[in-house]
């Protein structure tokens, strides 16, 4: 199924959560933001939120400096 990650189409599997999404990508799930289609996805919902076709995502990682 295709979602838009960041403005640029994707392929995923079906039925993935967006923890699934993130770990698949390699990107850590503690670090980064994820807005779906608008509305910011609450960490404690990421193990349990699946994604849909035509899902919108944004995804910024957290960086720390000094």
């Amino acid at each position: 199924m295709q979602v838009t990650v960041n403005g640029e189409v994707r392929e995923i599997a079906p039925t993935l959560s967006v923890l699934a999404v993130l770990q698949q990508w390699g990107l850590d799930p503690r670090k980064v933001a994820v807005e779906r289609n608008g509305a910011i996805v609450p960490k404690s919902q990421f193990a349990t939120l699946p994604l849909k076709e035509g899902d919108a995502l944004e995804i910024v990682q957290i960086v720390g400096g000094g």
